[in-house]
């Protein structure tokens, strides 16, 4: 193993132990400096200090000449960002070669969120006439009104929630432990479902889920994909809904109506605030809307 593919590993290590990501980001950073390390051995180069600029500027066009999205070559400037930031402070490299060195432009591609009305259309789709419908009822109040990612959602104890604060705790990426509030209507559906439809649910059977299976066992992401792809078909929404975007719906809905980003970083668990400030452009491009839609110079 050379310098290169040691201070490599030595990064993923401080990555997975020290900053506690996960091992699917992990392993997307693994991928990347690999591929980078590929091309600096192809170009005789063994070592990080020798790098120049130019070497990088020319490692970026060879991956965007590739076919490779604006955000992969993004997501790959960013991770060489990190690593040579890492070299830095950890191996005492005195010149950072991505310095002053722009990532390609492109297009980002922006989330996908419900409007107000089409959120109310999921929600109401529900047979709530049910137990299994009041379930997934109140799992959609509770994504809407959480921002959580599918995995937090079905992963949620019952010790988890706090109706009497009106908050939860759930287990983010890198196993960190965050606090989110819940809306009034959330705590509603939750308390009703909480004293009447879980206990009719387990009949009797012993569980731990917040939102088990009739069978009484968990939920697993799969299986509320497919509950949240049924009632996006029975509520008539022709686009593509995933909790995926009923989070980004979330996190769209409270930025348009004043919350802050760090407020929302936090409620969210993003890690890094640039994750979370993708949202202001989601909000830019309705502001454009409207203003092109209703303003008589346009």
């Amino acid at each position: 193993m050379n310098s290169l593919e040691r201070n490599v590993q030595e990064f993923l290590h401080y990555l997975r132990v020290e900053r506690a990501l996960s091992d699917h980001t992990v392993a997307a950073y693994g991928r990347d400096l690999a591929d980078f390390t590929r091309f600096l051995k192809n170009e005789g180069i063994k070592g990080t200090r020798a790098l120049e600029r130019r070497t990088l500027l020319a490692y970026l066009v060879r991956v965007k000449a590739s076919g490779l999205s604006a955000a992969t070559v993004r997501r790959r400037m960013a991770g060489l960002r990190s690593f040579f930031a890492f070299l830095a402070r950890e191996k005492g490299l005195h010149r950072d070669p991505t310095e002053a060195l722009d990532p390609p432009r492109g297009i980002r591609r922006l989330p996908s969120a419900l409007s107000l009305e089409e959120v109310e259309r999921l929600l109401a789709a529900a047979d709530t006439s049910t137990v299994l419908g009041r379930r997934d009822r109140t799992m959609l109040e509770l994504l809407y009104a959480t921002g959580l990612r599918v995995s937090e959602l079905v992963s949620l104890d019952v010790a988890d929630v706090n109706l009497e604060v009106g908050y939860l705790i759930t287990l983010g990426k890198g196993g960190k432990e965050r606090l989110v509030p819940m809306g009034r209507a959330a705590q509603e559906w939750l308390r009703e479902y909480l004293e009447r439809d879980r206990p009719r649910l387990l009949g009797g059977r012993q569980s731990r889920a917040l939102f088990p299976t009739r069978r009484g066992r968990a939920m697993t992401r799969q299986g509320f994909f497919k509950i949240i792809r049924k009632y996006a078909a029975r509520a008539g929404l022709r686009r593509a809904v995933s909790p995926h975007v009923l989070r980004h719906s979330f996190a769209t809905h409270l930025l348009e109506r004043g919350a802050d980003l760090r407020s929302l970083q936090t409620m969210l668990g993003h890690a890094d605030i640039s994750t979370t400030q993708i949202y202001t452009h989601v909000s830019r491009e309705r502001l454009k809307r409207i203003f092109d839609r209703h303003h008589p110079r346009a």
